[in-house]
């Protein structure tokens, strides 16, 4: 298990009944990496996310800084400084914008830091300052996953787990989710990142990791991947 690592996955294994999700993985994410899960539908990249968050069952080993996650319950791995942007996003439809950030705050004391991060959080995020006071379901999918976004740099975490951003977005909704992705890891967060789109993902991380069947069958840098012909076939058409 790589001590430096940020994040440490050892031997990982997810199983819904009889269906074996992921099958013994691991790898590692260190402090100020882009990483992407890259695979097909049912590959096992959001299930892997899900362990991390505390969501499913797993065996194997989970380390965040060192810490072991595997007996913490999901509200504990949040305060430790990991924020999920769930697929699906997440978000709550009946409280407004303003409250659905409120809520990412419950667990920090730091008042005049959550002043600043509503700041730096509007001014990533303009159109949500225009809409704070709307609610959350009143929102376009692409307003609802800025939101999603949002909510997680309110919780202040240093690693952020993004399952699926551009799920349903318009092209060039995506290419500013993606561009805020950019800013807020310049800006000192960590991101994994599990992504359908692994043209985008591939242009945004510096590492990724090809999952097929719950296993990992490549990874590497991401310019490795993008020149890699099996993954130019599988993932980039072509």
């Amino acid at each position: 298990m790589n001590n430096h690592a940020l994040l440490s996955i050892k031997d990982l294994f997810v199983s819904y009944g009889n269906i074996k999700a992921v099958k013994g993985i691991s790898f590692d994410v260190h402090e100020g990496e882009i990483v992407t899960l890259i695979g097909a539908n049912g590959a096992g990249k959001s299930s892997t996310l899900r362990a991390i968050s505390g969501m499913v069952p797993y065996t194997g080993q989970i380390a965040y800084k060192g810490t072991d996650l595997r007996k913490m319950e999901a509200d504990k791995i949040v305060a430790l400084g990991i924020a999920q942007v769930p697929e699906g996003r997440g978000i709550f439809g009946n409280l407004t914008v303003m409250e659905n950030l409120k809520l990412a705050t419950w667990q920090r004391k730091d008042k005049p830091e959550i002043e600043r991060d509503f700041e730096r959080v509007f001014s990533i995020f303009p159109r949500l300052k225009e809409r704070s006071n709307q609610l959350g379901g009143t929102l376009s999918g692409g307003e609802q996953q800025m939101l999603a976004v949002a909510r997680a740099l309110m919780s202040r975490g240093k690693l952020m787990l993004l399952d699926e951003p551009s799920m349903g977005l318009a092209p060039v909704l995506v290419r500013e989710i993606f561009r805020v992705l950019k800013e807020i890891n310049q800006s000192g967060t960590t991101i994994l990142l599990v992504e359908q789109n692994a043209n985008m993902a591939l242009r945004l991380a510096h590492r990724g990791y090809v999952l097929e069947t719950g296993t990992i069958a490549l990874s590497g840098t991401t310019a490795e991947l993008l020149g890699n012909p099996r993954v130019k076939e599988a993932y980039l058409g072509g």
